[in-house]
Order: structure tokens, then sequence, then C-alpha cells
């Protein structure tokens, strides 16, 4: 039987938020969002603004990471998101960033940042 993991890296220029095996990727990009398994077929994509990644560890815990700008990369063995910026769920105040959302023009840096944070938080739910 097959293995039902690979390997998953999600890096931004500062840190690695996420290394590990997985069973599971979900990501928005600008093609829409796509769900990766364990030998995907090789793609790159360019993540989505105000996006976020979601990877699904073997144990069927989540770690979801909101993701500002970059790439997608999958080969059959493993998936790499090299994001511009990003955070982990776990670290983002979810009221502040509702309020964000609530004054800040849509389309904007800030609107984005914030809707990303909000999405990586509410994938948790």
């Amino acid at each position: 039987m097959a293995d039902k993991t690979f390997q998953v890296d999600v890096v931004s220029p500062d840190q690695v938020l996420y290394s590990g095996s997985a069973t599971f990727l979900r990501a928005q990009t600008t093609d829409g969002e796509v769900g990766i398994l364990a030998s995907h077929a090789p793609i790159f994509a360019e993540l989505a603004p105000g996006g976020a990644v979601v990877v699904t560890e073997a144990d069927g815990s989540k770690v979801a990471i909101a993701a500002q700008g970059g790439f997608l990369s999958v080969t059959g063995t493993e998936a790499k998101v090299l994001a511009e910026s990003a955070q982990l769920a776990r670290e983002v105040d979810v009221e502040a960033e509702r309020a964000v959302l609530e004054s800040a023009e849509e389309g904007t840096e800030e609107y984005l940042v914030a809707r990303s944070r909000i999405r990586a938080v509410d994938a948790l739910s």
C-alpha cells in the first residue's frame, strides 16, 4: 500500500512556519482552492491574495497559516509553500483583525492581510 503522507514545508523569508509529514494540504491560489494528497501530480501555483494554507497532519490535527503572496510548488513527494509573509493561525488576534476588516477598504493590502488571518483562524473552527 502506498504511503498516504508527504512532506510539507511552509516558509516565509524570516521563518519556517511548518515542516513535517501531512496527509492533506489545502491552499487558495489565483486559480482557485486546491487540495493536495500524497502522490499529487506536480503543480506550481501562485497563492491568492488574502488566502490561507491548511495542513492536515497524519494524526488528523490541523495547522492553519495565513499566507500573503508567494507560491505553492508540488512534486510527487513534497509540497512547498513559499510565502512572502505568513502567520500561524494560533498567533492571530481575531478581534483586531475583524476590526481591520471593518475599517479597511476592500482590496487594500491591509484588508487582504486581515482576511487571510481570519481565514486561517476559521479553518481551525
